[in-house]
């Protein structure tokens, strides 16, 4: 199989039944990014449906893509959690170099919170005490995922957190030179992390408070951001500003605010927000037969 110079454009155009490698087959795309492309795709040796992240064709010979690419499948492969997306293997040479990863039935939390609104409170706590478990493992484990965010949660059961395409070690983390990450979601020392570093485990904490805020409330924890500004202050408000007031119980409202403190040492870890979290969830109100009727204590 080859890709001629005709097909090297930003798209692939896969229909369904076309062969991405042998053995395995396009069934629909699902979008894409800057330099990859998902599709749904049936995987003969799986006998499964999965999803092919693929490289965008005219990138198949950039280097840095490639070696991303060969970088996410590393990680997947050392990372085994219920919380943590799977991947079943990877194709990093050949025409088209992709990444295997399991298929998941349910919204990103971006597009369920679009669509209806802020989370309930029984949908909410569990959620955070999920991801805490996730970024609890990634921190002992020495990850970092820097870019966690209502568009990288998927809402199946459990819930599962995914793109580990700048997910980096620790140690690498805290070497970090330059910006990385989402920018609604970025902790200060992410946004400057010569002047504010070093990077670690905290920045994560705080993309889980300005990710649990968004559910919450519907909103962004900061004012909108003028991406393209040269005032890194414009860019990233969460350099100067504190998180606006959350509208919610004290008891939800005060773990949430904690994680997106300035100075990382103020955020609390995972398995402390988890603790915070959890009389809430107990004080939430059991389904009955009747009905469920959360209520707040």
């Amino acid at each position: 199989m080859s890709v001629t110079e005709a097909e090297k454009t930003t798209k692939w155009g896969l229909a369904e039944g076309d062969e991405i490698v042998p053995g395995r087959t396009a069934l629909e795309r699902l979008g894409g990014g800057h330099r990859y492309e998902a599709y749904l795709a049936f995987d003969e040796r799986l006998h499964a449906i999965v999803v092919a992240k693929l490289v965008r064709p005219h990138l198949v010979d950039d280097e840095h893509t490639l070696a991303g690419l060969a970088g996410e499948v590393a990680m997947l492969r050392r990372l085994d959690h219920p919380v943590i997306l799977r991947s079943f293997g990877a194709e990093l040479g050949g025409p088209r170099p992709h990444l295997v990863l399991e298929h998941l039935e349910g919204p990103r939390l971006s597009s369920l919170l679009r669509r209806h609104g802020p989370l309930p409170p029984e949908q909410l706590v569990p959620l955070a005490l999920q991801l805490c478990s996730a970024l609890h493992y990634l921190a002992v484990d020495g990850v970092v995922h820097l870019d966690l965010k209502p568009a990288n949660t998927i809402m199946s059961g459990p819930p599962r957190l995914i793109d580990f395409s700048v997910a980096i070690s620790s140690v690498e983390a805290a070497a970090l030179s330059r910006p990385i990450g989402t920018d609604p979601y970025m902790a200060p020392e992410q946004c400057d992390p010569v002047a504010l570093g070093p990077v670690g485990p905290a920045a994560d904490i705080f993309g889980l408070g300005a990710t649990l805020y968004r559910a919450a409330t519907g909103k962004r924890p900061f004012p909108a951001a003028d991406r393209d500004s040269g005032d890194p202050v414009a860019r990233w408000p969460q350099l100067e500003q504190s998180p606006s007031a959350a509208p919610l119980p004290a008891a939800v409202a005060d773990p949430i605010l904690a994680c997106m403190a300035r100075d990382p040492r103020d955020r609390p870890g995972p398995a402390a927000l988890a603790d915070a979290l959890e009389p809430v969830l107990r004080a939430q109100a059991k389904p009955r037969l009747s009905g469920l009727k959360p209520r707040w204590n």
